[in-house]
This record gives C-alpha cells, structure tokens and sequence, in this order.
C-alpha cells in the first residue's frame, strides 16, 4: 500500500480577479485574522498600495518593505516582525520572490497567506510550493506547504498597467502546462502533489492551453494600451489559475526540466522563467515526437505573441554543441521532471530536441511562411 498512488489536486481557497479588486484585500484579510502584515515588493509599497486609497491602519494592517531575496535570512527577519507584530495572516504583495518569501513564512508561522500578485508572469500564486535561494540567489531547493495560499487576489488593472513583456512571460509558463500534465498522465507519472493527475488538473491544462491559442495575441494588446479587456482577463487566468492548478494537479514533464537546465548557462540569467520554459516546450515536443501539426501551433504562437523560439531568443546565439550539452545534463538529473516523458530520455536526445528547435525555428524567422 506504500507505494500505492492517488489521484490528488491542490487549489488556492479562494481566487478573485477583476479590475479594482485590490480595493476588497481589507475585507478579505479580515476573513483569516485580525492583524493582517503586508508584505510589499518596491513597487507595491512605493507605488500600489499608495494609489489604493487603503487606510491600513484603520483595518489592523501594517506593511513591511521585501528584502528583496526569497532566502534564509529574509525569512528569519519576517519571522521576527511577524512575531513581534503578534500578526495572524500574511499578505503577498508583489512578484514571485515575494509570494514564495511570504508563502513559506507564513506556513512556518502557522497563519494563512494571501497572495495579491502584480504580474502575471508565472503560475506560482495559486500554488503550495515556493523556491528558496541563497543570500547571493542561488537555488537552494524547492518549499512545499502544508496549505495552498487560502486566497489569491489578482488586480487586473494592475497586471494591465506593468510591462508587457511579464504577461508574455507568463504565457510562455503557461504554455507548457497542458503538454506537461499529458505527459504525466500518459505514463502515470507523479504530480506536483504527489499522486497522479486528476481530470480536474487534465482539464484545467487543457483549457488553458485552448485559452493562450484564442486570446493571448489580443490580451497582449491590451497590455501595450494598459486596458482590461475580456481577453485580458481570460489571459490572466490561464496564466496564474489554470496553468497554477494544471502544473500542480496535472504534473511536470521536459518543458520544466530543460528550463532547469538552461539556467546552468549564465547567458540565459537575464530572462524570464516563461520565456525559458517557451523554448523549453518547443524542444520538449520535439523530443517527445509530437506531430508536425502541434509543433507548428506552437511556434506559431511563440511567434504571435512574442516568446523565444530559437536558441538566440534566450541569449546563447552561436553557442557550441559542449557547452549546451551542461544544459542537456543538468536537465537530465536522476530526479528531473524530464523523465515523466515517456521512454528512456538521455542528454544526447535533449541535446538534438534543443538543437532541432532551434533550427526550425530559425528557419521560420527566415521564410516565415514554411
């Protein structure tokens, strides 16, 4: 009975989106405590909280500037503040190494955490793990909670007012998720919640998939004017609900792990998680033989809204065969996500997927109509 797998899903308790939310996070923080504690990126303590027009005072509320790393010490300062405040729920302000800093104090600390992301890049709001660094931002190792965040409140007037390029990121995560959680289920391979898939979690990555394919182009406009719109909104969602519950639920597979290896390349540091995993995905299909037709919806939407689909997209122009191989490697780990995939995955395979992606995806960029 041990070794026995269950089907299992994890979902953030409550989920609220729309323009203006911001303005409920008191009423809402009330539901889970009475001394609520902030904890603001730069631009959420300078800019954000300011325009709200939220008297934190007035609802129990104080804000604490992030540290700026999601690491050992900036946990242990948190810890000391929310002990001396005596506060009884944490609220996430900011972007990923603010969620994950604040998700992992606030399991530690016993209290519930509210997650109110102001960027769409990544699907980690709505999950029940967090990253850990070094002081210097090395990976340390990956955090899982005993709860998933009990809310999440995402401001799309907020996500539509930062840079575009975070929300084009964020597609590019959430583009692997429907491959990924495929993968996993078509060799019963663990999920992120250890067990196997559900159909929730297979379904939820499916629509978010379907959901890039039909609005992501058009959300993207929306970004570039700073306007909400319904696509906007459908994009939102499947970047931090959909593809947070699919990878979750659903599971990891090749489009993760060569991401993973790509960051033993230090070219590759200045871009974003999404974008890696875009390309990440588009060598996955390859090694996995997908059939031409998926292949070519794929570059055609990397190519649609703006996410790397050669080598070059992601800073390793001209780099040679051995270097990249340490990337192949290191997304080759015994325990990568990479062998949920079916069959046996070796570094020359990721090596030649890596390699083919590129080159057809050069060649598009040549003649765009092949």
């Amino acid at each position: 009975m041990k070794n026995t797998l269950f089907r299992k899903a994890l979902f953030p308790g409550k989920y609220i989106q729309g323009a203006g939310v911001l303005g409920e996070l008191p009423a809402l923080a009330s539901l889970f405590g009475k001394r609520g504690l902030i904890l603001a990126s730069a631009s959420a303590l300078g800019r954000l909280l300011p325009a709200s027009g939220i008297d934190l005072a007035s609802h129990s509320m104080v804000a604490d500037p992030f540290g700026g790393e999601c690491c050992e010490t900036e946990l242990a300062r948190l810890a000391a503040v929310i002990r001396r405040n005596g506060n009884d729920v944490l609220v996430a302000m900011g972007g990923g190494k603010t969620i994950d800093t604040a998700k992992i104090a606030a399991d530690r600390a016993g209290i519930p955490v509210i997650v109110v992301p102001t960027i769409a890049s990544t699907d980690a709001p709505c999950s029940g793990c967090a990253v850990l660094y070094s002081d210097q931002g090395v990976f340390e190792s990956v955090h899982y909670q005993k709860m998933s965040p009990a809310a999440v409140v995402v401001d799309t007037q907020i996500i539509a007012n930062a840079p575009v390029r975070f929300l084009v990121a964020g597609m590019g995560d959430a583009l692997a998720t429907w491959f990924e959680a495929k993968s996993c289920n078509d060799t019963r391979s663990q999920n992120e919640c250890g067990g196997l898939a559900t159909l929730s979690g297979l379904n939820l990555a499916r629509l978010c998939y379907d959901t890039l394919l039909g609005y992501g182009a058009a959300a993207k406009i929306a970004v570039e004017q700073q306007i909400v719109t319904p696509a906007l909104e459908r994009i939102v969602e499947a970047n931090i609900l959909l593809s947070g519950i699919g990878f979750e639920s659903g599971g990891l597979a090749s489009a993760h792990a060569i991401h993973n290896g790509l960051t033993a390349l230090s070219e590759t540091h200045a871009f974003y998680h999404g974008e890696k995993v875009a390309f990440g995905t588009l060598a996955g299909l390859h090694l996995t033989d997908a059939a031409p037709e998926v292949i070519d919806t794929a570059c055609s939407f990397c190519e649609q809204v703006g996410l790397p689909t050669t080598l070059a997209g992601i800073g390793l122009a001209n780099i040679d065969s051995d270097r990249l191989m340490l990337a192949a490697e290191k997304a080759c780990d015994p325990t990568s996500s990479i062998h949920h995939e079916a069959g046996v995955v070796t570094k020359d395979k990721v090596l030649h997927a890596m390699l083919a992606a590129d080159a057809i995806g050069t060649r598009r960029k040549q003649k765009p109509c092949c």
